[in-house]
């Protein structure tokens, strides 16, 4: 498997994390039958993907991409 851009390296937690919460939200909204957890761990996924937004639109983005080239 290639190496993954540090672009992208920097959103996969992010990704994986509101994927994870998308699958939790469903989970407990038709198996458990817990609806209303259902829809609060649902609200989760846009919270986590504006968190990523804030934390890497804030960051100067040619520097940590030329900083993690020369750590690789």
């Amino acid at each position: 498997m290639a190496r993954l851009p540090p672009s992208v390296r920097l959103k996969l937690p992010f990704l994986i994390a509101a994927f994870a919460s998308f699958l939790f939200s469903v989970w407990l909204y038709f198996v458990d039958d817990n609806m209303m957890a259902g829809i609060f761990v649902g609200l989760w996924v846009p919270s986590i993907h504006s968190l990523g937004t804030l934390l890497l639109t804030s960051i100067d983005q040619p520097a940590i991409e030329q900083t993690l080239e020369h750590q690789s």
